[in-house]
């Protein structure tokens, strides 16, 4: 593999023919290399050689195939809205941005599909499909930046996971470009397909390490109807967890997300917004839930279920939307928890799932151990735990050197992990794993499974070429 740093030479002949293929829009521009070689993950240094910017799924494959011949090494870019440094081009490879393939086509009313481009971005895919009354039900805070590759590479969630799933559900086809240049078409439009493997699904979450995701079918769903939100205060997670048990129960309305936050975090987003709490006294924690109650009758169901809880003093405190307004600052107070922390100081961050049903034990057991072992550090978490998501967030003390932190931050990663092993779950439930977890891939994966990643990777990139160093480490030739 050839992967040369800025400013060495290539293979001979590879610029030239890389330019005659694409002109201008194969860059080595030093201020485009540094903005598209890195992604949201602050800990890795960006080293691209150039930047190439595609706008056919024809072009990808012969870039592909121009790199492939020549030994040189490419990291597929989308929106770079990743937290793993899956996008991040650290050893001068080739960088092949989506950004110029945004194309989006009529939506097909009768199978409820689109189809588009894989750098059309989440939020334009929404808007385009709320025209016809419908909705890709992938939504989370970098919807704006976001770019539809990315989000089927990665697998994203977001907030909504525990009423409609995550991408690969919602998934119907894929182009792919395979390293050595060909051109795949996965399920095309077929809801159904019993005809072998399904290669779609192997990309899925592949982080760009098998193929590029050049193009999709999308399923799509009804947009949901009228909604209220809910800011529920409660004693712990334990107690949050009856909550959600008691709103699966119901059978009057639909859960749409359900999410939780410690007051400390609470705290810090309402001393950035500058507003006052919204409940007449702190609790020790809160729920949000959004509900969707399109009817009357569904209201009711939903207000009676809200005087049930009370009822049964499953909650402490609360308050309820009555416009939209309203809902979408009780939101904020949840979606602004990740920049309110990354603005107060240096965070070491972390993106776990174990199954719901142990979530409680779990959070019990990472409390007794970090108050153990660490006592100096403050932890803030919150996540999706109707889905079993969690982000635990470690902040650095000011008077730490930066350095220090991050030395001590790898032994809290394997406490953590440890943890979440013994819990059975995942040391990354969204974000992948990328270049920033891979060498703990192990906690969450066995050593056949990683066997067998390994012989996927040598099927479809034998000589290590794409997207090199992400989730596993792999060498060509390596039949480990």
């Amino acid at each position: 593999m050839v992967a040369p740093m800025p400013g060495s030479s290539w293979p001979s002949g590879f610029f030239e023919a890389a330019t005659a293929l694409l002109g201008n829009r194969f860059t080595r521009d030093s201020d485009v290399l540094e903005a598209y070689g890195r992604d949201w993950t602050k800990v890795f240094t960006a080293a691209p050689s150039a930047v190439a910017f595609t706008e056919t799924t024809d072009e990808v494959a012969a870039l592909l195939k121009l790199c492939h011949s020549f030994d040189v090494a490419v990291v597929p870019s989308g929106g770079r809205t990743g937290l793993a440094g899956g996008a991040v081009a650290a050893h001068g490879e080739v960088v092949l941005s989506l950004e110029r393939m945004r194309r989006i086509d009529p939506v097909d009313p009768l199978a409820r599909t689109v189809r588009c481009q894989a750098g059309a971005v989440t939020a334009a895919v929404h808007e385009h499909c709320a025209e016809a009354g419908l909705t890709w039900p992938v939504d989370f805070a970098s919807a704006g930046q976001s770019q539809i590759g990315g989000n089927i590479a990665t697998n994203a969630g977001g907030v909504r996971v525990v009423r409609y799933g995550l991408t690969r559900q919602w998934v119907l086809g894929l182009e792919v470009v395979t390293m050595a240049g060909d051109v795949l078409q996965l399920n095309g439009d077929l809801e159904k397909n019993n005809t072998g493997f399904d290669l779609r699904q192997l990309f899925i979450g592949s982080e760009g390490t098998l193929g590029i995701i050049t193009a999709a079918t999308l399923k799509l769903a009804p947009l949901p109807g009228a909604s209220r939100v809910a800011l529920l205060a409660v004693q712990d997670l334990r107690a949050g967890l009856s909550v959600f048990l008691s709103a699966r129960q119901q059978v009057g309305f639909e859960l749409l997300a359900f999410e939780y936050l410690t007051d400390e975090c609470l705290q810090l987003v309402l001393k950035e917004l500058g507003t006052p709490h919204p409940l007449p006294s702190p609790a020790p924690a809160y729920v949000l839930v959004e509900i969707e109650i399109p009817t009357a009758t569904e209201s009711e169901a939903a207000e009676a279920w809200l005087g049930e809880l009370f009822e049964r003093e499953l909650v402490v405190d609360g308050v309820l939307g009555a416009s939209v307004a309203q809902s979408e600052e009780l939101w904020a107070y949840r979606e602004r928890i990740s920049e309110t922390l990354s603005k107060t100081g240096f965070l070491h961050k972390n993106d776990v799932s174990v199954p719901v049903r142990r979530l409680a034990d779990f959070v019990d057991d990472m409390h007794a151990e970090f108050t153990q072992r660490y006592p100096h550090f403050d932890i803030y978490f919150f996540g999706h735990v109707g889905d079993g998501n969690l982000h635990v967030n470690v902040m650095k003390p000011a008077e730490m050197p930066q350095a220090d932190f991050l030395e001590q931050c790898h032994g809290t990663d394997q406490v953590l992990f440890e943890l979440i092993n013994r819990h059975r779950g995942s040391i990354s439930a969204e974000h992948g794993i990328g270049l920033l977890k891979k060498e703990f891939l192990g906690y969450s994966r066995g050593p056949i499974e990683l066997a067998l990643f390994r012989s996927i990777k040598r099927a479809f990139d034998p000589k290590g070429l794409l997207n090199p160093g992400k989730v596993f480490d792999f060498a060509p030739g390596d039949h480990s």
